[in-house]
Formats: C-alpha cells, sequence, structure tokens
C-alpha cells in the first residue's frame, strides 16, 4: 500500500543515519504523499459528520478506494473550491452554494442531485427545562434574558440562513438579531449550547440526535422556511473522477441511504 511504501522509506533514512532534517523532510514527504494519493477527496457540510463517515466506511470496505473527508460550512468549503482545491465531490446543505460552485464551471455536467433531506430545531441543554412553542410572535428574548441563541452565520452558512429566514417569519428575529452568537458552522453552534455557553441554539434535527449533552425543544415549522436539501456534484477538479463517480453513485444507493435515515436523515 502506498502509505507502508512510504514508512518503508522513512525506516530506511533513519538506518542510514540521516540527519534530523532529512528526517523531518521524510515526515513532511509522507505525510504530503499521504493527502494527495488518497483516491478521493469530498468537501461534504459538517451536519454529514457521523452519517457520512459511517456510510465511507462501507464504500472503502467494498470498494478498495480510499476517501478523504474535509468538513466544513458549506459556504466555507464552496470558497476552497473556487480558489482552486482539488475535491472531486461536493455535498453541500443548502441549494445556493452548489449553484454557487456552478456558476465557477466547476461541476461535472449532469452529475447534480439532491441527496437527503432534513429539519431544523430549535435545541437547548439536556438539563434545560424551558419551555418554548415555535408559533407567530414568539419572544425568544425572554427565554434568553441576557444571553445568547447559537446559530450558524446567519449570512452565509446555510443552517443558520435557515433559521433567520424562520425567525423572520415567525416575527420573532428583530428581538433576537442583535443576540446571535454566530459560529462558523452548524457543528459550532451545536457545541455552544452543549457546553451551555448558550441557552437556546438552532440546528438540524440530525445535529441535536448526535449530541446527548443537547435536548430538542421545539421543530421549525418546515413552511417558515426552504426545504432543507442536500444537493451531492461532481468537481471537474477530482484527480480521479473515476474513482470520484463510484463514490458518488455509492452514497446514492439505496443502502446508503438508509445508512443516513438511521441518524435522522430524510429522503428529498
Amino acid at each position: 500500500m502506498r502509505p507502508a511504501r512510504g514508512s518503508t522509506r522513512l525506516r530506511a533514512m533513519s538506518g542510514s543515519g540521516a540527519g534530523k532534517a532529512g528526517l523531518l523532510a521524510a515526515l513532511l514527504l509522507c505525510l504530503f504523499t499521504g493527502n494527495v494519493l488518497a483516491d478521493v477527496t469530498v468537501f461534504a457540510a459538517a451536519s454529514l459528520k457521523e452519517s457520512l463517515d459511517d456510510v465511507t466506511r462501507s464504500f472503502q470496505s467494498s470498494s478498495g478506494i480510499r476517501t478523504v473527508i474535509s468538513y466544513a460550512g458549506s459556504n466555507a468549503l464552496a470558497k476552497q473550491i473556487e480558489s482552486g482545491a482539488p475535491a472531486g465531490v461536493f455535498i453541500s446543505a443548502d441549494s445556493a452554494w452548489v449553484d454557487y460552485v456552478g456558476t465557477l464551471g466547476a461541476v461535472v455536467p449532469g452529475s447534480r442531485a439532491n441527496l437527503l433531506a432534513n429539519d431544523l430545531v430549535l435545541i437547548a441543554p439536556a438539563s434545560s427545562n424551558a419551555p418554548v412553542t415555535l408559533a407567530k410572535g414568539v419572544n425568544l428574548a425572554l427565554i434568553l434574558g441576557d444571553r445568547r441563541i447559537a446559530l450558524a452565520n446567519p449570512d452565509a452558512v446555510p443552517a443558520g440562513k435557515y433559521a433567520k429566514a424562520s425567525f423572520i417569519a415567525l416575527g420573532a428575529w428583530d428581538a433576537i438579531s442583535s443576540r446571535v452568537a454566530a459560529a462558523d458552522n452548524v457543528r459550532a453552534a451545536l457545541a455552544l449550547v452543549a457546553r451551555g455557553e448558550a441557552p437556546l441554539g438552532a440546528v438540524y434535527r440530525t445535529d441535536a440526535l448526535a449530541d446527548k449533552n443537547v435536548k430538542i425543544v421545539a421543530t421549525f415549522p418546515a413552511d417558515t422556511h426552504p426545504a432543507i436539501v442536500y444537493p451531492i456534484v461532481q468537481l471537474k477538479a477530482a484527480a480521479n473522477a473515476k474513482e470520484a463517480g463510484k463514490f458518488a453513485a455509492y452514497v446514492k444507493s439505496p443502502a446508503a441511504i438508509e445508512t443516513f435515515k438511521k441518524y435522522g436523515f430524510r429522503a428529498p
């Protein structure tokens, strides 16, 4: 295997009395080689972490194709693609950032599909007893007191954008817009609530189910925000286009979709 060859090369240098500089160079070479020789590099929305890791393990086991996944906010990943990052597959938490990548000419024609759907929920620390009903005119400022509500960046990150749209529809945004703890991605918003640093937060249902330190206190009405879908596309920058295509096909397979459902996702 490729990493093993790198390891053999390092041992040979050490045995021949190579200096510290040579050893460091060999280590860096091994690390670098391990990254660029991955058969598929995938950019995926942070909310997919546990489920996509599970699906990827099955894919690697059945195909023998090594896969490296980079998780972050969809906006950050789209900007990395714009900067020339050599990813082969992009799975976003909304359509807008896939649309954006499409305008760059970075998407393989005909490769786009809606992979999954999700729900947006309001969460609180697991020990909280704060009752909340997300209905027109809800006043979350009363619950927040002098504290803040945790959202993924509502101006860029899909989960935050969905939450902002819903709060506007419910007539609640003006009261909380200055009380937002904006996080880089939805998992960072989840962590703020899980650690008790924020009394409330808006995340996907799948995020809430992944952390025992939070609980769902309400579900955002579906008609108050755009439908939450996860589009998948293949990218022209793929180092190994054939393998990237196999990965994209696998994650859309019935077996993979059933795995995603175990983590709380829905079919689109």
